[in-house]
């Protein structure tokens, strides 16, 4: 007997066009029906030349559709039946053309017109040569589908088939796994805008060294895709760390704390969630050399100067956002994160060990506000970060209310 999938399953119509990109596609497939998403794979004729339907039928489980005429379909309408059994549809890769298509209501094809005919989410990740991605007309079809509601998952740039590097590659599999999701969470925060730090920050002594710590951003990465998930849109602002940002956040980059201000400062008027994350360096030396100071035989007096508060600046701002705080404290930890909250009056302020937290996978959680403390139990960073965001989306109603 076939299994009946359970009424949380999440359907996905997985839809391929020509493109050499069409090889990440199963991976992605595999990704997908790993993570419990059921996936109907849709392919046109040109993206059967680059991977066999054969290859999606087993990954899948399902028959692969490519004919608009398909007789397995007994009203012979699988453009409606197809969409209207999906909860999102995914092209990837889609090349130039098919965005065309899409940009001007063409359906000439099975993919095409169930595109057109569907009532759900539709995601688009381009693949195509550099100077196809960059052409006006290329360019004029994604604002055009921007504008109509698609979500376009935008390429990154690398080594391309045609030998070229540059604009155009399509997203790795993880990534559009990630979009995949994103999709399906229920959308606590839809429209609004969050802005969060992570990492560390690295305070220059000389040209070579530097005072830093051992966070990873990994917490403050998460909480960035909780939010995405969610449905906000979400600034990063992240100091030097080694994990990939979400594809869909607008990542800024900086190095000191100096730099993680001037960047909150230009996002805050446009913030209506702020979550400061990011193990910011208390201290900075007072003068730092612009060379490489030599080794002698004596000690080396360095003299250090406080850093400005970030979190205390935006949460003192005469229109603050609503503010979340981290604490990352080594004993007394219910005190020390209570005290802080109240000094720098956070309406929720989320607090860990750092011996246990620092450059793991998993932590626990307590979280802080005026109604108490919440305890979250150990759990990877990732479901941390979703249960914070949850309670960040409760508050933010309740105060807006």
């Amino acid at each position: 007997m076939a299994n009946t999938p359970s009424p949380t399953t999440r359907r996905l119509l997985l839809g391929l066009t020509g493109g050499v990109a069409a090889y990440k596609a199963t991976e992605l497939a595999r990704l997908l029906m790993q993570d419990g998403i059921e996936v109907q794979a849709v392919m046109t004729e040109s993206a059967c030349r680059f991977v066999g339907p054969a290859t999606l039928q087993a990954l899948t489980g399902k028959p692969v559709f490519t004919d608009l005429w398909d007789a397995r379909v007994a009203n012979n309408m699988a453009h409606i039946d197809l969409t209207r059994n999906a909860d999102a549809i995914l092209v990837a890769p889609a090349s130039a053309d098919f965005i065309a298509k899409l940009a001007n209501g063409l359906a000439d094809d099975l993919l095409s017109t169930l595109c057109l005919a569907r009532d759900c989410p539709l995601l688009v990740a381009p693949a195509m040569n550099r100077q196809m991605w960059e052409h006006p007309a290329t360019q004029r079809n994604l604002a055009t589908l921007r504008r109509d509601g698609v979500t376009i998952l935008n390429p990154g740039s690398g080594a391309q088939a045609c030998g070229e590097i540059g604009m155009g590659r399509m997203l790795e599999a993880r990534e559009l796994t990630e979009a995949v999701h994103t999709v399906f969470q229920p959308r606590l925060l839809q429209g609004k805008r969050v802005l969060v730090t992570a990492g560390p920050t690295y305070e220059a002594i000389d040209a070579v060294r530097g005072i830093t710590n051992s966070s990873s951003g990994k917490m403050g990465y998460a909480v960035a895709r909780a939010a995405l998930q969610a449905g906000a849109d979400v600034t990063l602002i992240s100091g030097p760390v080694c994990l990939q940002a979400p594809a869909a956040a607008r990542l800024i980059n900086v190095v000191s704390a100096r730099d993680m201000l001037a960047a909150v400062k230009n996002e805050v008027s446009r913030t209506d969630i702020f979550v400061s994350v990011a193990a910011v360096a208390d201290y900075r030396a007072a003068t730092a050399s612009k060379q490489k100071i030599k080794k002698t035989g004596g000690g080396l007096t360095l003299e250090l100067t406080p850093n400005p508060d970030i979190l205390e600046y935006v949460a003192t701002l005469p229109k603050p956002p609503f503010c979340v705080g981290f604490a990352a404290e080594t004993e007394n930890l219910e005190k020390n994160a209570a005290i802080k909250r109240r000094k720098k009056k956070l309406p929720l302020l989320a607090a860990n060990l750092a011996q246990d937290a620092i450059g793991s996978d998993e932590s626990a959680l307590t979280l802080f506000d005026d109604e108490g403390k919440y305890s979250l139990a150990k759990a990877p960073k990732v479901e941390q970060a979703q249960r914070l965001i949850q309670h960040i989306a409760a508050l933010y109603e309740k105060q807006k209310s």
